[in-house]
């Protein structure tokens, strides 16, 4: 570790038995001081503001308020608290949001001492504290390929209608709602049920999703 004071460190976790283990183990870590534990989110956005811990070990699914939320409201609150998320859950579903929230480290919950007490470290001199298996998941999603999926007919892919496809067109063009109505001389209301009806046919959840989507399926190019 490098030379500094004593870290203070708080814990969320709503299971009770894993919480109390994470702060015996930190218990027994140098240079390490546990100043409170959280059962969920919402409490440990109270403590936080009560104590000013340097560092918050983050567990992402808890009652009330999530680990994710909760992480982005102590960023917001008090930036200069850090936030290691350890949690069972290595999914993209779980671990990019919580990057986008402002965690700077990320750990799965078979991280030992050493690696825990790295990630504290890392985040407290400015850099991302990512256990190796999250390193390499971060590396594959940005080097996934982006080539379009080459069609093998004219019919639009999950049975969109041509309208709709328009639609997706645009929004991987970037433009807003108001724009695609003006662009298609249609009503906001029938641009809200085109993109409903495509994100409910292709499983998309958010504009981002739909995006990707529509690189993927060669229904638009991406920039460049």
């Amino acid at each position: 570790m490098t030379e500094r004071t004593v870290t203070r460190v708080l814990v969320a976790d709503d299971q009770t038995v894993v919480r109390e283990g994470i702060v015996m183990l930190l218990g027994l870590l140098p240079g390490i001081e546990v100043v409170g534990s959280a059962a969920d989110g919402t409490e440990a956005v109270h403590l936080v503001a009560e104590l000013a811990p340097d560092v918050v070990l983050m567990d992402l699914r808890m009652p009330r308020c999530d680990g994710v939320e909760a992480t982005r409201r102590i960023r917001l609150e008090r930036p200069g608290t850090q936030v290691v998320v350890l949690t069972t859950y290595a999914d993209d579903d779980s671990l990019f949001p919580a990057l986008q929230a402002g965690a700077r480290g990320y750990l799965t919950k078979d991280a030992d001492g050493d690696e825990i007490v790295r990630a504290i470290d890392d985040v407290l001199s400015g850099e991302a504290g990512l256990s190796p298996k999250i390193q390499r998941r971060l590396l594959e999603r940005f080097t996934e390929p982006m080539n379009p999926r080459p069609q093998s007919s004219d019919e639009p892919p999950d049975g969109l209608t041509t309208r709709e496809v328009e639609v997706l067109r645009l929004i991987a063009e970037g433009q807003s709602n108001p724009e695609i109505a003006r662009t298609l001389h249609v009503s906001m209301a029938t641009v809200k049920t085109h993109i409903n009806n495509l994100f409910a046919k292709a499983g998309l959840r958010d504009r981002a999703q739909a995006i990707h989507y529509a690189y993927r399926q060669g229904l638009a190019q991406p920039p460049g």
